[in-house]
């Protein structure tokens, strides 16, 4: 009876027993051509709604992609393998587009978080790069790119209706034009 405790306890443990961890890799072309977007920036809002939470950037420099200042990053805060987002914090985010404007971040992407002190730095340890030397590797080898203008609303310009005078003069004037438009072929058919 220990026996088949035991190796019960075994199973139902070791599922969740697993680590979160990433295969190395190292910073060049390769790894940097998996991304459709690189930048650094600071976590401006975080919403938190489970495996659909939001991150939302101001972007300080943009290496790779074409987005604008304020940048949605979306993530799944419910994974055991999470990467830890508090707003304030300085991030290297490397993602891919999940939609026009926004990106998913998966936790083995590049993306890495600014720890003032060098010591404590894991992503160093990790990267065999540190923060500050990946930055410069990015400026060096990707350039600067100029943010998109930011259009805020978005949503609000999409099938916008008509006001009431609005529809009023348009139809007034769609009369007038298939008047206009009906009389000229007449004069030139009775010809």
């Amino acid at each position: 009876m220990k026996q088949f405790i035991l190796i019960f306890f075994f199973f139902v443990t070791i599922k969740n027993c697993y680590a979160c961890q990433c295969p190395l890799t190292k910073l060049n072309t390769v790894e940097i051509n998996k991304y459709d977007i690189i930048f650094s920036g600071q976590i401006n809002k975080l919403n938190l709604k489970g495996a659909n939470s939001e991150a939302i950037f101001t972007i300080t420099e943009l290496y790779k992609g074409m987005i604008s200042q304020n940048f949605k990053v979306i993530f799944n805060n419910d994974d055991v393998c999470k990467l830890e987002l508090r707003q304030g914090d300085d991030w290297i985010i490397y993602s891919n587009y999940n939609q026009i404007d926004n990106a998913k971040l998966d936790f083995c992407s590049r993306s890495r978080l600014y720890i003032k002190n060098i010591k404590e730095d894991f992503f160093a340890v990790n990267t065999g790069i540190s923060y500050d030397e990946e930055l410069k590797y990015l400026q060096t080898n990707l350039g600067l790119h100029k943010l998109l203008k930011n259009n805020p609303n978005k949503i609000e310009n999409r099938n916008k209706l008509p006001t009431n005078n609005q529809f009023i003069v348009i139809l007034l004037c769609s009369m007038a034009g298939l008047i206009f438009f009906i009389w000229l072929v007449g004069k030139f058919l009775k010809k």
